[in-house]
């Protein structure tokens, strides 16, 4: 069901859009401040980062305790920020029944900040936190390179992040700049604000009047204009095997930031006679990439990064992509702005609450471009071939229409589900989403070095369905490869039978070794990303250095077991996704559920680097009383070891369910303290909590809402409903873990924290350094 948009300005000034998309379970709102990190005094580098970190400390209306970010995570929705160049956004995404609490806090923090200077000066040193990982994590440090390009006038060249030595908190020069900086910003004719969610029109309006007032009334300021870029013509920067290509363009006319999504799209479309495809045909690209780092006032400079092969011509490289630019340029774009169009209808119908707020306020269209932005694409190419006019050499040409963007649902006889699969009836089929999981066990040493080949596979039908609204996810864990479809059920479909043709017989391209993976320059997101092996008991295995072929995948496929679930598909659907399941791999069975053993385990995993990364995850029996206890903690925990004892700006506590394994899992990411000093930290929060705990029934009320199916986003009820399956409960049923949430008592809760700072349950701590004691496996 298509939403609808309305369009307003408040008497105060402040622009208001809204968005009534019925099929949306959640509500989010999105402010848009005019205003960024070059709008500040260029004495204060960071000055603006550092004033939307004040925002969230609390102000004399809600304190932090109350605050929106405490009140977005009791309500389990998702709340974030950022510090652009020329703009800063906050936004949050809730259930209706919480929405109108958190518009009244984000309005309210925004309007009313407290600039307490002891909040201030604790804030600073997480700034400083983030300065110091931004200045090891080398994507961070290239990408600042690039920026270097744009001339030493142009701010873009400049720090803005902000440290402990540009922050000088205690100067009064410094307090009045960060007042003036509010004053002149943040007030309604500098701000737009976006509300969407299933509520009518009218309804949101009443909304946003009733919280948008609290904005001082005025009228937009003039932000400067930036100095012009030190070079019109394109830039190459290469290192190795890196070829980084810059098109400073300037002067653009209205709509260009409309015609650079469209040129994204179809610069970086991987189908045959596009410009990845030619260059993977010939050995040379092992990743592309192309976006705009920068845009604001008619100006941007777009960035195209190819990582290139040993066997590559950088030069010839370079001079393709020119050819593909000349040939977009002089070609009837009719065709693929009619198939934009049908992408950009598709975006918006697959789209979740938040992500249509933040592109409502960015003034971001869903539709084909007008005759505006095609101007605007004109000028662009025409600057970034430097106003050279030829013809293109190779034989280039427009990819084909998606398919998948045209699926029409197929009536199939009924067909019973295979054996090997669960329906579930969590998600109802009147949701329009469908989710289908199927996970194998595999028993061949090959299995890493196969997966990477199915993966490769697997890319082409993935950005397919991507454009048609289908997340297509093919994961390995240990000695379990699990494949996850999810979206339109009828576009599921046909994607999942693709997938599996794939998946049995790769084409000959997939079998090319690929570019190994770089590692995650952030320590405590490379822990993440390991901790499922880990929780699997995974035992580091060589890689067989044997050629593999398709007789290895087959002999892989023999000995493998599937089974899987599926939810949200109608009947009709369903029959014709069992059809398809017809040809799944391997042969159905159970996988037995993962067991972690009572005892503390630490295991020393890569990146070792200057800081101190740690997750320590408690398993816990009892989901109910986990996530209160969660719940209970995640503030506290915030609050202890990131703002008190500032030990890093990566903290965070939280509930989570990994390999249909309940746990409480805590992360922390650290300059200063020592891994034995981290762990310590934590299990004084848990001890001095056990005893402070209490189960209210607010408290309680406001978690198990949270798990009623139309307050949850639709992927999470899946998510869900798998996770239960993983741990053998297939047949799960979210009304019995909202009355088991509220059948809690305040002993339950203390109990369990006593037993998992005692480690009762065990204890599995990734780190990337050695276990601090003897009483660790």
């Amino acid at each position: 069901m298509p939403s609808a948009l309305r369009l307003l300005t408040l008497d105060n000034g402040l622009q208001v859009t809204l968005r009534h998309a019925p099929r949306l379970k959640r509500c989010a709102a999105a402010v848009r401040v005019r205003a960024g990190s070059h709008d500040a005094p260029p004495a204060w580098p960071g000055l603006a980062h550092f004033l939307e970190h004040l925002f969230f400390l609390g102000n004399q209306r809600f304190a932090l305790e109350d605050g929106l970010m405490r009140y977005v995570q009791h309500h389990g929705g998702q709340v974030n920020a950022s510090t652009r160049e020329r703009t800063t956004e906050f936004f949050f995404e809730v259930p209706p029944a919480a929405f109108s609490g958190g518009l009244e806090r984000l309005c309210e923090m925004l309007a009313h900040p407290c600039l307490e200077l002891e909040r201030q000066v604790r804030e600073r040193e997480v700034i400083h936190a983030e300065f110091i990982a931004w200045s090891r994590n080398p994507q961070a440090q290239r990408q600042f390179a690039l920026l270097q390009s744009a001339g030493s006038d142009h701010p873009l060249s400049a720090f803005h992040a902000g440290n402990r030595y540009s922050l000088q908190v205690r100067s009064q020069a410094f307090q009045a700049a960060l007042r003036d900086f509010h004053r002149l910003f943040y007030h309604a004719g500098q701000i737009t604000l976006s509300l969407s969610g299933p509520q009518s029109l009218d309804a949101l309006e009443s909304l946003a009047h009733q919280n948008a007032q609290v904005f001082r009334a005025g009228t937009q300021v003039q932000q400067s204009l930036p100095p012009s870029f030190n070079s019109q013509a394109p830039l190459r920067l290469q290192s190795e095997r890196q070829l980084d290509v810059l098109y400073p363009c300037e002067q653009l006319c209205a709509g260009f930031e409309h015609a650079i999504d469209f040129l994204t799209t179809w610069l970086s479309n991987t189908q045959p006679g596009g410009f990845p495809a030619t260059l993977r045909e010939r050995d040379w690209l092992a990743q592309f990439a192309f976006c705009s780092l920068y845009s604001f006032a008619g100006q941007t400079l777009l960035h195209a990064g190819m990582t290139l092969t040993d066997a590559a011509d950088a030069e010839q490289a370079y001079a393709l992509l020119g050819d593909w630019l000349a040939f977009l340029r002089t070609t009837d774009l009719s065709s693929i702005n009619q198939e934009y169009g049908r992408l950009q209808q598709c975006r918006e119908l697959s789209a979740g609450a938040v992500e249509l707020a933040r592109r409502d306020s960015a003034g971001q269209p869903f539709r084909a471009l007008d005759e505006q932005g095609l101007a605007a694409l004109g000028l662009i190419l025409r600057t970034m071939l430097d106003g050279q006019l030829h013809t293109a050499s190779e034989p280039w040409r427009l990819p084909p229409a998606n398919p998948l963007l045209n699926v029409t649902p197929v009536t199939v006889p009924a067909t019973a589900a295979p054996e090997g699969l669960t329906l579930s009836s969590l998600l109802p089929s009147t949701r329009q989403h469908g989710v289908i999981y199927l996970r194998w066990q595999l028993a061949s040493a090959l299995r890493v070095r196969l997966w990477q080949v199915l993966d490769r596979g697997l890319q082409a039908l993935r950005e397919q369905a991507a454009q048609a609204g289908v997340q297509v996810q093919l994961s390995s864990c240990d000695r379990y490869w699990q494949l996850r479809c999810a979206g339109n059920g009828a576009v599921v479909v046909a994607v999942v039978e693709q997938a599996l043709a794939i998946l049995r017989h790769p084409c000959s391209q997939s079998w090319t070794p690929g570019t190994a993976e770089q590692p995650d320059a952030m320590p405590i997101r490379a822990l993440l990303r390991q901790l499922p092996e880990q929780l699997l008991g995974r035992v580091d295995e060589a890689l067989p250095a044997c050629t593999i072929s398709q007789s290895d995948l087959d002999s892989l496929w023999e000995y493998s077991t599937w089974n899987g679930l599926a939810t949200g598909f109608s009947a009709t659907e369903q029959s014709a996704l069992n059809r398809a399941l017809g040809k799944v791999p391997g042969r159905a069975g159970q996988h037995p559920p993962a067991r972690i053993a009572a005892v503390r385990r630490w295991r020393t995993l890569p990146p070792a680097t200057s800081e101190q990364a740690l997750l320590l995850f408690c398993p816990v029996a009892d989901q109910a009383t986990g996530r209160l206890l969660a719940q209970h903690l995640q503030g506290p925990f915030y609050q202890r070891l990131r703002v008190e004892l500032n030990l890093g700006y990566a903290v965070f506590s939280a509930f989570r369910q990994i390999e249909g394994c309940n746990g409480l899992l805590f992360g922390v990411q650290s300059p200063s303290a020592s891994h034995a000093e981290i762990i310590g930290h934590i299990q004084t929060m848990l001890d001095d909590l056990a005893n402070q705990l209490s189960c209210t029934d607010t408290d309680k009320q406001a978690l198990a809402a949270q798990f009623n199916e139309p307050a949850m986003a639709n992927h999470d009820v899946a998510e869900w409903a798998w996770q239960a399956h993983l741990a053998g409960n297939h047949q799960a049923r979210l009304s019995d873990l909202h009355a088991a949430i509220l059948a809690l008592d305040t002993l339950q809760l203390q109990r369990l924290a006593r037993q998992a700072s005692q480690a009762e349950q065990g204890w599995l701590c990734l780190a990337n350094g050695p276990a601090p004691g003897a009483h660790w496996h």
